[in-house]
């Protein structure tokens, strides 16, 4: 009877999207700090296998988003990590790459510990014994993830208190907190697809809780298109299978969704300034610049424009400018200049994202993304199909492709009965959504009661203790 009560009063905590209005989310108090977490912060914690964003609960935007990785360029011993590893300075070509993510799971705790010890002590500037922490941590996490995570955040860092959460649960308060008279604060429900740096899951939401036995994931996500760009490239141009920072640059700049495949396959065909795809990127010479480059942006921006033939808006001024770029590209093609520090990207653009709504084209016995969310919504209950059609939520930085929704909603319609309506949403910002999240619910009266506390932990353990956080 005792872990009846108090599961139904964490269930409470949850239901009750009133009890964290989002006006009060958005005030700014002196300091940045709400007044609340003044003495006893709440450390919110996203805890990315590609990107960390750590800061304070009641903050609207995290203080930091870095790599959640460490590196050693190739002219130094020392390896570089966080914020060190955003520095404009630093030439990170052919680097070292260290992860304490695998397959989008923590298996390298020590390494974690580390990158956790840098942030809170150099980016944060909070005593963890002071503080508590609100940790996300990635749906259907092993047991000796979950054990081994506990200790490091208790007997490592001495927090006072600690809860966790999953992903999903947190972008679905945030938005409804945002969206009070939507359909996802009055029903409660949703459909939240994150696509992440490992996976892809397409996770109901019900009553503010994730229905595990819904969820459905993909095994393929950020890391797998950077991975398949650098096959690409250097199958075609130059060898940059160990420039891991170099291609995540390309693929977040140069990288689309097409909504039509077939024609802009047709396009990539073509040859000259036909190819409206084409595009030079510029690498790092470690001389002059130490980051790489798009060489001409408005080109690579040129795509946009595209009519529903594949050409661009015809004008007199376009025409004149073809003219004078027609007469010297012959020449400049005929002659390939070895000591030129770049490359060029045509059809990859868009076969890189097509990854995620069709890996078996690549030989991945998998599912789209279209048919992971319906084979979800179909896991749940009939009653819930109709409000998850119509609430599903876009977050993760894979969706930041141009195009993605749109390309999602039209290989979605056709498998969807009629009667129901697709609705999909992107958030505001995909990367930052669940920290969002976190932040709110870590500001909220209830927050307190909700975490497992040091002594707790200490008296019971790590398995009884994660009882509590139900999910």
């Amino acid at each position: 009877m005792q872990n009846t009560s108090s599961r139904a009063k964490h269930v409470h905590c949850f239901i009750d999207v009133a009890a964290f209005p989002f006006h009060r989310f958005t005030v700014h108090y002196p300091g940045g700090r709400h007044p609340k977490m003044s003495s006893n912060p709440v450390v919110v914690l996203d805890n990315g296998a590609g990107l960390i964003k750590a800061g304070i609960g009641g903050e609207r935007d995290p203080t930091t988003v870095v790599p959640n990785c460490t590196a050693r360029p190739l002219s130094s011993k020392k390896f570089l990590l966080a914020d060190q590893l955003l520095s404009p300075s630093e030439d990170l070509t052919s680097a070292v790459l260290r992860r304490p993510f695998d397959r989008g799971y923590l298996i390298n705790h020590d390494l974690q510990s580390t990158i956790w010890s840098h942030i809170f002590s150099s980016l944060l500037h909070i005593s963890p014994s002071s503080s508590s922490l609100l940790l996300t941590e990635p749906l259907f996490n092993l047991t000796s993830i979950q054990r081994a995570t506990d200790e490091i955040v208790f007997e490592e860092f001495n927090f006072r208190s600690l809860f966790v959460s999953d992903s999903p649960s947190l972008v679905h308060l945030y938005e409804a907190s945002r969206r009070p008279y939507d359909v996802v604060s009055k029903a409660q429900s949703s459909l939240v697809v994150d696509v992440g740096f490992s996976f892809a899951h397409a996770a109901p939401v019900f009553q503010n809780f994730t229905v595990n036995y819904g969820v459905k994931r993909m095994d393929l996500g950020g890391k797998a298109l950077t991975n398949y760009l650098k096959e690409l490239v250097s199958y075609r141009s130059i060898n940059v299978m160990d420039e891991t920072f170099l291609i995540d640059d390309v693929k977040e700049k140069l990288c689309f969704v097409s909504t039509d495949v077939a024609r802009d396959l047709q396009i990539a065909r073509r040859r000259g300034s036909d190819n409206h795809f084409r595009c030079t990127y510029v690498l790092p010479d470690g001389i002059t610049h130490t980051k790489g480059f798009i060489k001409d942006p408005i080109e690579a921006q040129r795509y946009l424009t595209l009519s529903e033939n594949g050409e661009l808006p015809h004008s007199e001024e376009t025409d004149e400018a073809d003219q004078t770029e027609a007469k010297p590209k012959p020449s400049e093609r005929s002659k390939i200049d070895l000591t030129k520090n770049e490359f060029s990207l045509s059809n990859e653009r868009f076969l890189v994202p097509e990854m995620i709504f069709r890996p078996a084209d690549l030989g991945m016995n998998q599912a789209g993304l279209a048919e992971c969310i319906v084979r979800a919504i179909n896991s749940c209950h009939p009653h819930l199909h109709p409000v998850l059609y119509e609430s599903i939520i876009l977050t993760g930085g894979s969706t930041l492709f141009p195009g993605f929704a749109k390309r999602l909603e039209n290989e979605l319609r056709p498998l969807v009965p009629d009667v129901y309506q697709v609705k999909i949403t992107t958030q505001e910002d995909p990367i930052l959504g669940v920290w969002r999240g976190g932040s709110l619910l870590a500001s909220s009266p209830d927050f307190d009661a909700m975490c497992v506390t040091k002594t707790e932990y200490e008296e019971l353990g790590s398995f009884r203790c994660r009882r509590r956080f139900f999910h």
